[in-house]
């Protein structure tokens, strides 16, 4: 039996051409009659495809980060995506631009750890008191002092355990410790700055649009935007030239937007209702925010997306 169909392949790690043209040569290959044509790409680039028919920005902040802008013309920046040892500010690691945000929890957590160790060394003099914080990372990983925690960082490293100590750490921020409140603000700083970083690169039709540049942020780190608002707004208001930008959440799985773009790939006529693939959380605009006025939309979609099909000619 063949099944002659179209796939759209998002996948994390799928970031370059070449890569991409390999593993879509080789299900070829292996499954030639599963699908007629395999489209393959970055999960960055299918989050920005589920939601933007015309590009944007998407920052994902989760165990790791990265970030990737898409322009109208095709043209694209990126920055962070480097992994733990090269980068993953702001994450739970670090973000890709288009701005799809996948910020988890390494980052945050890497910072907490780090933090306790300096102020018990002397090297550093923290804004508030690291005992919840140390206590919070004792219990997690069932350590008595900081010796214990050697093994878990070397002989026996786990990324994603350390990332979930995020979640135990936004706990402790909404029920107001300083420290952790603290951590949060500066990820939020580091967030921003992915968008600072790509800004001169964003094509001015997406400027133009209502509600400025659209970002998806992709993560569960952005579960913890109440602690991370006020660092990354900080951020962009010292930058005059970042006027506006909406931030969305993906209603739909990225998987949406890869099946766009391999629809695309093969000219299909195929709908796509982008403005039921998201909501807006925020609005960020200069003016306003200068005169203390920050929009929330907490259930409504945004108007960056329009209904229509995914026919490239």
């Amino acid at each position: 039996m063949q099944f002659r169909f179209e796939k759209g392949l998002s996948l994390s790690g799928c970031e370059d051409d070449l890569g991409n043209a390999q593993l879509r040569d080789g299900l070829q290959e292996a499954y030639p009659n599963l699908s007629k044509v395999y489209h393959v790409c970055s999960d960055t680039v299918g989050a920005v495809a589920t939601a933007l028919e015309h590009g944007g920005l998407v920052i994902i902040a989760g165990t790791g980060s990265n970030t990737l802008l898409l322009n109208p013309d095709g043209s694209e920046g990126r920055c962070g995506g480097w992994g733990y040892m090269l980068g993953d500010e702001g994450s739970a690691e670090r973000a890709w631009l288009a701005v799809w945000v996948k910020l988890e929890g390494y980052w945050i957590s890497h910072k907490a750890i780090k933090t306790c160790f300096d102020k018990d060394d002397g090297l550093v003099d923290t804004p508030y008191s690291t005992d919840l914080v140390w206590q919070l990372i004792k219990d997690h990983f069932s350590i008595t002092d900081r010796f214990g925690l050697l093994q878990h960082c070397y002989t026996n490293f786990e990324k994603s355990f350390f990332a979930s100590l995020c979640k135990k750490l936004s706990l402790a921020a909404s029920q107001g410790d300083g420290l952790s409140k603290w951590l949060f603000q500066q990820a939020g700083r580091d967030l921003a700055r992915f968008v600072v970083a790509v800004w001169p690169q964003v094509q001015k039709k997406l400027l133009e649009q209502p509600g400025g540049l659209p970002v998806v942020c992709v993560g569960s780190v952005w579960l913890s935007w109440e602690h991370l608002q006020p660092g990354f707004v900080a951020e962009l208001a010292a930058h005059s030239e970042i006027r506006e930008l909406t931030l969305l959440q993906l209603r739909s799985s990225a998987a949406v937007g890869a099946t766009y773009l391999a629809a695309r790939m093969v000219h299909a006529d195929f709908p796509a209702d982008y403005a039921s693939n998201y909501q807006v959380f925020f609005n960020y605009h200069k003016e306003k925010q200068a005169n203390g006025v920050a929009k929330m939309n907490g259930d409504t979609n945004g108007t960056h997306a329009t209904n229509g099909h995914a026919k490239v000619q």
